[in-house]
């Protein structure tokens, strides 16, 4: 397997566009991504009562359609909490590009993120889904330009691309994600469009999503909260040719793998996006009975603003980490505990069967200064792990949030 430079387009039979419809002030602000032929689709979504209308939409198209060949996309707005106005309006903009790509209403998948309570721009959506269509670009300026386009508060745009083989086909994976506030993903304001050209069943490929978001972008928090709109949408248009994946065998396990690398790849990269963030804060669990409790304790640890602000302030401030695991719900022994920090250069173990060593406070604040910092926690009760990702919470996610709407 083996990364490589793309998004959405990278695989074969994909186009892309990203344009700026006047939604938002400045920036691109409508996607499309496109495949030529049929395609499989599956999806998992917010598990928030508060559902999005294209939410709403696209877990009925899961369940229901035959197949997926279009995904289109706004910025600015999230169309959720918007009532009967609201849905309509999201078919308006899914029958807006059914009609342009001649493609049956069942075959268009929705999105949007943004501001919640507002109802959508439809004119500006619906005149400028034909310019939308016309720029549609099968190279991998196509797939970052649509990148670019789903971005509301990020600082950059996401993108993530593997290639390997299956019975002599060269399969291609590509994928684009947004996020940077409202991040707590529950899937059972994060958005994530991937495409493959691999061959396999509707059910495979739903089972596979789902087991994957559940160690990858459900690992992930930036600031507790779980968004109305998150969605990852999945197509699979068989056009690299293998033999149909139709059973759990050694191709669907390395699709699962490949798939798995893609999500998480994207799942970094949000969580080091938060909104105001300085650094990625990774944390691993290891040591518990169950997988279940490392979930929870990593993602409470990462969840905790005052972990959070610790980190942003260079403080190896440990008690704040046990405190976030005695109040997770998690069973262990805090007696047991012992804790590093490590970045890529050192390592240093700040805690022992739960009481501080003797520990160089200089060389952790050395290690809390980079970029990319990593907490290990070990309970010492089993053979399970789990590891979360986050970042800092720094003064500019206040100010981001503040004056959000302006």
């Amino acid at each position: 397997m083996k990364l490589i430079k793309g998004g959405v387009t990278a695989a074969k039979g994909y186009s892309a566009a990203g344009i700026y419809a006047g939604i938002k002030k400045k920036r691109k602000d409508m996607a499309l991504v496109y495949s030529s032929v049929p395609a499989k689709g599956a999806g998992t979504f917010t598990t928030n009562i508060v559902k999005a209308a294209p939410v709403k939409w696209d877990i009925q198209l899961t369940k229901e359609s035959d197949f997926i060949q279009a995904i289109v996309i706004n910025s600015g707005v999230a169309n959720a909490c918007t009532g009967q106005e609201g849905d309509k309006n999201n078919l308006l903009m899914a029958q807006g590009v059914s009609k342009e790509l001649g493609l049956p209403l069942e075959a268009v998948y929705t999105a949007s993120t943004g501001v919640i309570g507002k109802q959508l721009p439809i004119d500006l959506i619906t005149e400028n889904i034909p310019k939308l269509v016309k720029e549609l670009d099968g190279s991998l300026d196509g797939g970052t330009m649509a990148a670019e386009a789903i971005m509301t508060t990020d600082s950059y745009s996401k993108e993530c691309a593997i290639t390997f083989s299956i019975d002599g086909k060269d399969i291609t994976i590509g994928a684009m994600a947004k996020g940077s506030g409202m991040i707590h993903p529950n899937m059972a304001t994060l958005i994530c469009v991937l495409t493959t050209d691999i061959a396999i069943s509707k059910e495979l490929l739903q089972e596979a999503v789902s087991k994957d978001v559940k160690h990858s972008f459900n690992m992930i928090s930036v600031d507790r909260d779980t968004s109305t709109n998150d969605s990852l949408l999945v197509l699979a248009n068989g056009m690299a040719g293998n033999t149909e994946i139709s059973e759990k065998n050694q191709a669907y396990d390395k699709f699962c793998k490949a798939l798995n690398i893609v999500t998480s790849s994207l799942s970094k990269m949000i969580a080091a996006d938060g909104e105001g963030a300085t650094k990625l804060f990774e944390v691993t669990v290891k040591g518990t009975k169950t997988w279940d409790d490392a979930v929870v304790l990593s993602k409470s640890i990462i969840s905790s603003n005052l972990v959070k602000t610790a980190i942003f302030g260079n403080d190896a401030n440990w008690g704040r980490i046990l405190c976030a695991m005695g109040y997770s719900g998690a069973d262990f022994d805090p007696d047991k505990v012992d804790l590093y920090l490590e970045n890529a250069d050192a390592s240093l173990k700040l805690v022992e069967n739960g009481m501080a060593t003797d520990f160089s406070e200089e060389l952790a604040t050395n290690i809390l200064l980079d970029k990319e910092v990593k907490a290990i926690v070990d309970i010492k009760q089993g053979s399970e792990e789990a590891t979360a990702w986050g970042c800092d919470f720094s003064y500019d996610y206040v100010k981001i949030n503040a004056d959000y709407r302006s």
